[in-house]
């Protein structure tokens, strides 16, 4: 099958850092390939994935700009989907069109994707937020057989308008790589815990910075703010004049709500990780913490955790209740005392235990055979596809 695999202009793939659907599309994209598809990347000019083909319309991620006022944003996702579109074009041109396209732009992709009609291919498009926050979108889009929909969670899907339930064709739970070296042992892991997320109010930080304080337990913050890697970033945006930063919220929430509690030794913000430093991490932390304040859909970071063979920590809200078993890979509470008690019991929790779960459940071939009978169902569903037009 020949892919078109649209992660959209905001962070390369993968990233060097922050971006968890960037690392779902670089996890996907590796084994469709291994598997003999061929997949083109439309994602931006600095992404390093191996891929049969990238395109792209800007050379380096525009995920700063996402907080900026809408008329300053709302172009960027168009310009890259007309660069999808001319790929389209170019490819069924030469003959050689492509099979589906897959998108993850939000509201954008399949809004524009859509309007080809019978004059492109089918598209799938995965959901990877809470659908109800564009659900003015969503209650009157109409894929018109021709664009279908991928949930990451079963709670996800429920929350949906119900035009767009009626259109999901397939719920593919995420995955991130996994391998068979064995977790570090509870006796040689540090004494803190971790958050690995943006650092906002929805991912419930200071709700994190609370409980870490009543118990004792020392707290690492790893993700950006606003849309910015760490605090030499922060500080030179907020130096410009016009940067989106100075208005951005979660800017304005972290500085008000995390930033004076933080004393770089029992609570510290590293900035965002990747590569080998997050790795080590998420190896080496006592639990990686998700005190979230929203329904999470797919939380990729908590299926790196347990990969990991790190307990996790979260409130029971979203796709957490489907990912963590309480009392056998972590603890979910339903208020910030449990959450807080929860951190004393952390070494009830066997690593081995979290990593033989995250070996069955979250390894990259469970998501891949999810998506390939997506594919076979969208493609099964559609007429066949007049040629592309030019």
């Amino acid at each position: 099958m020949k892919i078109l695999m649209d992660a959209g202009p905001w962070l390369p793939v993968p990233p060097p850092g922050y971006g968890g659907l960037e690392n779902v599309v670089a996890t996907l994209t590796a084994e469709l390939r291994a598997r003999g598809h061929t997949v083109v990347l439309a994602s931006v000019g600095e992404s390093t994935l191996p891929v049969d083909g990238l395109v792209s319309a800007f050379p380096t991620g525009r995920f700063e700009q996402l907080g900026g006022p809408y008329p300053q944003v709302v172009g960027t996702a168009h310009a890259h989907e007309q660069v999808v579109l001319a790929t389209l074009a170019e490819h069924a041109l030469a003959g050689a069109p492509f099979d589906l396209v897959h998108t993850h732009v939000e509201v954008v992709g399949p809004a524009v994707l859509g309007g080809l009609g019978d004059a492109g291919p089918p598209v799938v498009a995965t959901l990877h937020w809470d659908p109800r926050r564009n659900a003015d979108f969503w209650s009157v889009f109409d894929g018109r057989d021709r664009v279908f929909f991928a949930g990451v969670s079963d709670s996800q899907v429920a929350q949906a308008p119900q035009r767009l339930r009626e259109q999901v064709i397939g719920i593919v739970p995420l995955s991130v790589p996994v391998d068979d070296q064995p977790p570090v042992p509870r006796a040689e892991r540090g004494d803190s815990v971790l958050v690995l997320a943006r650092l906002c109010e929805i991912k419930g930080v200071d709700t994190a910075l609370r409980a870490c304080r009543a118990a004792g337990v020392p707290l690492v913050l790893a993700g950006p703010v606003g849309g910015l890697p760490d605090r030499p970033a922060l500080t030179a945006a907020l130096a410009q004049p016009g940067h989106p930063a100075s208005t951005h919220p979660d800017v304005a929430w972290f500085a008000e709500h995390v930033d004076p509690h933080l004393d770089g030794v029992s609570a510290r913000w590293i900035g965002s990780v990747g590569g080998e430093e997050k790795a080590a991490l998420l190896r080496t932390s006592r639990a990686v913490l998700f005190p979230i304040r929203w329904e999470e859909p797919g939380g990729t970071a908590v299926c790196e955790a347990l990969a990991a063979g790190t307990p996790v920590v979260a409130m029971a809200r979203g796709c957490l209740p489907s990912l963590v078993e309480d009392g056998r890979t972590g603890f979910l509470a339903t208020d910030e005392e449990g959450f807080t008690a929860a951190l004393s019991r952390l070494d009830e929790i066997d690593p081995e235990e979290c990593a033989g779960q995250a070996r069955r459940r979250f390894a990259p071939a469970v998501m891949a055979d999810g998506y390939e009978r997506v594919y076979a169902e969208a493609m099964a569903r559609v007429r066949s596809p007049l040629p592309l037009l030019g």
